[in-house]
């Protein structure tokens, strides 16, 4: 009776064990889901340009780092600023990327937008816009401080700030003799 019993007793508790670290783990439903709420940032400047791919190998680096950091799903969906937490792993994913790969300035600023606004000149070859982007990406690090900065100045401006339009018509008119004339008018009221 007493072993039944003590069997009994050790096969609930490696249930209840099992159960409990089941409920702790990150399952693919919950990835998922987390992945549904990361596309609400798909607008953000440099999101929007990515194709699905990348923006899916993208939402899964912000998962991987958010389930590093909370490996119980449970502390990660009680956290009360959770929204927010998100959102610090979206933004500190892409400082991350653009640390590693100043290429990825053609993200931020596609090169058919550029030609839209006439800071570059249509049908450049891809060693040409590589050689802007290289460009960009230099002059950009020599302004900013750190990426970070560099980052929050585009995210709080709804337009490109003025600083990173001044540094593109400069690496245009280095580059390819590029120039855009402004016309400017003055209204007086």
């Amino acid at each position: 009776m007493k072993k039944s019993l003590l069997i009994i007793t050790l096969a609930a508790a490696a249930a209840a064990i099992y159960g409990c670290s089941a409920e702790r783990r990150w399952g693919d439903k919950e990835r998922k889901e987390l992945r549904q709420e990361i596309r609400a940032y798909r607008d953000m400047a440099y999101l929007d340009n990515l194709a699905e791919l990348e923006f899916d190998m993208f939402s899964g680096n912000v998962v991987e780092a958010i389930e590093i950091d909370y490996p119980v799903y449970t502390t990660f969906v009680e956290l009360p600023g959770r929204g927010d937490t998100v959102e610090v792993y979206v933004v500190s994913t892409i400082v991350e990327e653009l640390k590693a790969n100043p290429h990825n300035m053609r993200n931020i600023f596609p090169y058919p937008m550029l030609v839209e606004e006439g800071i570059l000149p249509p049908n450049l070859n891809h060693q040409a816009q590589r050689a802007f982007y290289d460009c960009l990406s230099h002059r950009v690090k020599q302004y900013y401080p750190s990426t970070l900065s560099f980052f929050e100045a585009i995210v709080d401006s709804p337009t490109t700030p003025p600083a990173i339009t001044n540094i593109q018509l400069s690496c245009a008119a280095d580059l390819f003799d590029w120039g855009v004339e402004v016309d400017e008018t003055i209204v007086i009221d």
